[in-house]
């Protein structure tokens, strides 16, 4: 059999195909676990006090509390699916990859800045690069620089509240916070990889 053979594919060709698929994931996982325990806990402890009427008036407001969460999440989620099907994984891979060194964690955090919206955003568009090829030192400088840098909630809630001076003190003082973390991140990830991957 040939190289030019159709039926015969390289394992080096299969092993990158393999690798460029976003893993699946656990419907049920340990996170998820400890939150059902924690509501079953606190159900018995409401059941106790307040009695079944107790549990049912929290179940009711929280079902309309999500019931206005809900088109949020599906937005965030859509938008994740999105752009991990529209991002070119060699170009991500490239500019966010681990091999991008400093500029992949400049990237990362700039974009973390920019990016408008809350957590529905946030995350699903950081789970999305994780799947396009970024790696964990560029998705932590992202999330941390969207966390402590994010120009929307600045401009929103803390200039006018906290005042011109305090906040753009707070985001100097912020700059390095996300290339550390990513740069923390990615040596970490590196060195526990290689311990349990040997």
């Amino acid at each position: 059999m040939t190289d030019s053979d159709p039926k015969h594919t390289p394992p080096a060709d299969d092993e990158a195909q393999a690798a460029a698929r976003p893993k699946k994931r656990k419907p049920v996982q340990w996170s998820m676990i400890f939150i059902v325990v924690l509501v079953a806990v606190s159900m018995a402890l409401v059941w106790r006090r307040d009695g079944t009427q107790g549990v049912i008036t929290i179940f009711l407001s929280d079902l309309w509390l999500f019931g206005e969460i809900l088109p949020r999440v599906l937005a965030g989620c859509l938008l994740g699916g999105f752009i991990a099907a529209v991002l070119p994984h060699d170009k991500v891979s490239k500019s966010l990859g681990p091999h991008s060194g400093l500029k992949g964690l400049l990237i990362g955090a700039a974009f973390g800045a920019i990016l408008p919206g809350g957590p529905f955003t946030a995350y699903p568009v950081a789970s999305a690069l994780l799947a396009v090829g970024a790696d964990f030192g560029s998705t932590i400088a992202m999330v941390v620089s969207w966390t402590l840098i994010g120009y929307g909630r600045a401009i929103t809630w803390e200039l006018p509240i906290m005042g011109t001076e305090f906040t753009l003190w707070r985001i100097i003082l912020s700059l390095p916070m996300p290339i550390l973390a990513g740069a923390l991140g990615r040596f970490v990830y590196v060195r526990v990889k290689e311990r349990l991957d040997p």
